[in-house]
């Protein structure tokens, strides 16, 4: 099982050129010895890409493979490439088990995509991840490979990432920037499905403020920290890929668990895919800390390759840095001379607007139907009760500085807040509008009149 001392020159392979072949949707196949010289072969759910001289193969039964590598700790790996059949075997020296930590929980959690879709969910659990050094790879040759088509040509990376950065350079709004993202997406790199999501670091959930090619946009659905694909991708600050078929039902029940006990009809519904082929969820992260996730996904299986995570993590590192400085001047109101003003008195009569907030959440409800809830939902309430005082115009820092809001110390992504609100009252209640007149500045009018009240 040592691996050779040299191979022919055509032979040899690159860590690179293996990468097609790590997606599982043709299973590894492992060979290994026991102490005695006695060969056993068995097959691999996962080999994964740690760095250019080592791989992680998933551990999940305590079986005569992982006996043989705690007694003799070299092994060969099988892989084959499905995009044209090509064939290559691993050279490998076991170093530990990682059963913890960012390798370990992207493995688990594209694990759980494969077991979902055979339905082996409780069969299918990762006890850790085997870390292996890559001593060599080597080339099988194949004497009658199948011809397979090419596989369709992609846009050019370098040149999609230029278009899209002067793009995201240009936007001036948390609005026009998450706009500028999505556009990219769709039209640049053909990711019709995607989402924006901003975490909320004092409640360990993230809520979506902007999403692109969905029946329903979801703006306002949570899910929490650690949950699901975009929740192990925050919580770890790591990318999460799963390139062929998820269960929805998984997946949207670990929404579901996420939301926790509430009342009914206190939540918005997520607005993924029905039946996605492949996802990936990339932490958006500047200076060290996760402000966010950038999610894309698609009908399609082996959809989204190892090409497409690249430069999705490229993309979310400079949106995320955009966000991050999108932190409105607490500057007086300066006029913009593009910035238009509510009119009420072109609006159409709309019926009493009945407006309950629940206190122990922020949540809001109008006309029994809900709205929003947390940070948003107690700037919500705050912009009614004022108005109802005769105030409409309002600026960034008044609320920075009203401690009742329960705003963060650090890091409140006020201007999050701020979109996801407009977003929902534009969606669920148009008759309360918010809109910005200048910077840091916004103004508030209830086309209707309102009636206030609580609940505990």
């Amino acid at each position: 099982m040592n691996a050779p001392e040299a191979f022919a020159v055509e032979q040899r392979a690159t860590m690179a050129e293996l990468r097609p072949c790590l997606d599982g949707a043709i299973p590894a196949v492992m060979a290994t010895v026991a102490a005695d010289g006695t060969p056993n072969v068995a097959y691999l759910s996962q080999v994964h890409h740690v760095d250019e001289q080592h791989v992680a193969l998933s551990f999940q039964f305590f079986n005569r493979t992982r006996q043989n590598l705690l007694a003799h700790p070299r092994s060969t790996v099988l892989l084959i490439n499905p995009l044209n059949i090509l064939f290559y075997r691993l050279h490998l020296r076991y170093l530990r088990t990682d059963d913890e930590g960012p390798v370990f929980e992207r493995m688990r959690a594209q694990l759980a995509g494969i077991a979902s879709h055979e339905g082996l969910e409780q069969v299918f659990r990762l006890r850790g991840a085997d870390i292996h050094q890559v001593l060599a790879i080597e080339r099988v040759p194949v004497s009658s490979a199948p011809a397979l088509p090419p596989p369709p040509v992609r846009p050019e990376p370098l040149a999609v990432l230029r278009r899209a950065s002067t793009r995201l350079a240009s936007a001036r709004t948390l609005d026009s920037l998450l706009e500028a993202a999505l556009d990219c997406l769709q039209h640049e790199l053909d990711m019709p499905q995607a989402m924006v999501l901003i975490a909320d670091a004092a409640t360990q959930r993230l809520y979506t403020v902007a999403s692109r090619g969905y029946a329903t946009s979801g703006v306002g659905s949570e899910i929490a920290l650690g949950h699901g694909v975009i929740g192990v991708a925050a919580r770890e600050g790591t990318p999460v890929r799963i390139n062929h078929v998820t269960s929805a039902t998984r997946y949207n029940q670990a929404l579901v668990d996420s939301l926790g006990g509430r009342d009914a009809g206190a939540e918005i519904p997520y607005p993924g895919l029905a039946q996605p082929g492949s996802q990936v969820a990339v932490p958006l992260i500047s200076t060290g800390r996760v402000v966010g996730v950038l999610f894309v996904e698609s009908e399609q299986e082996m959809r989204l390759n190892h090409e497409d995570e690249d430069l999705l993590v490229t993309l979310a590192g400079q949106l995320a840095a955009a966000i991050d400085l999108m932190h409105e001047s607490e500057e007086p109101c300066s006029q913009d001379a593009d910035a238009g003003e509510a009119d009420p008195t072109g609006a159409d009569a709309v019926p009493l607007l009945r407006v309950r907030r629940y206190r122990r959440d922020d949540s809001i409800f109008v006309n029994n139907a809900y709205l929003i809830k947390g940070v948003a939902g107690a700037i919500l309430w705050k912009l009614l009760n004022d108005h109802r005082a005769g105030r409409s115009d309002f600026t960034n820092r008044e609320l920075r500085l009203d401690s009742s809001l329960g705003l963060p110390d650090v890091s409140d992504n006020l201007e999050a807040r701020l979109l996801l609100l407009h977003r929902r009252l534009g969606e669920q209640c148009p008759a309360l509008r918010l809109q910005k007149t200048g910077r840091g500045c916004f103004r508030f009018d209830a086309l209707a009149p309102v009636e206030l009240s609580e609940s505990a």
